[in-house]
């Protein structure tokens, strides 16, 4: 038994391209763009961490630095830190001529935005979110 285990933390991006491996995991991607000095983004720093910890490997929880990620702000249209944004895979509803035409082919899932704010966010409000997005909190 180790005195002092390694805390999970929240993942921090690189590369804006890095949220395509991500998203294709078919896990929740929640998102914390921050900036650093912001202090409304230290405190919302605690609760992703928090976040990462309890969903462990059923969600992404990940930290974007506006300044340091090239690309993120024009992504994502960033106007104000800290903004949260949750993506989650979603069923394209095809509609009933569409079904006929593919032969009862499944619909395609693709990556959509469920969930996005600025500002500060209750914790619960976040786990909320995650967890109707499919993410299960670890025992």
């Amino acid at each position: 038994m180790a005195l002092f285990s390694k805390k999970t933390k929240a993942r921090k991006l690189n590369h804006i391209s890095e949220l395509q491996e991500l998203t294709e995991t078919g896990k929740p991607v929640l998102l914390d763009f921050y900036q650093a000095g912001c202090a409304p983004c230290q405190v919302m720093d605690g609760i992703m961490n928090e976040l990462a910890r309890e969903y462990g490997e059923s969600a992404h929880i990940v930290k974007v630095d506006i300044h340091r990620v090239p690309g993120a702000i024009e992504t994502f249209g960033i106007r104000a830190t800290p903004t949260i944004v949750l993506l989650s895979n979603s069923q394209r509803k095809l509609s009933k001529k569409k079904r006929q035409r593919n032969g009862g082919e499944p619909p395609r899932k693709r990556v959509t935005q469920r969930f996005r704010t600025s500002g500060l966010v209750k914790k619960d409000q976040l786990q909320r979110s995650l967890e109707s997005n499919g993410a299960v909190p670890v025992a």
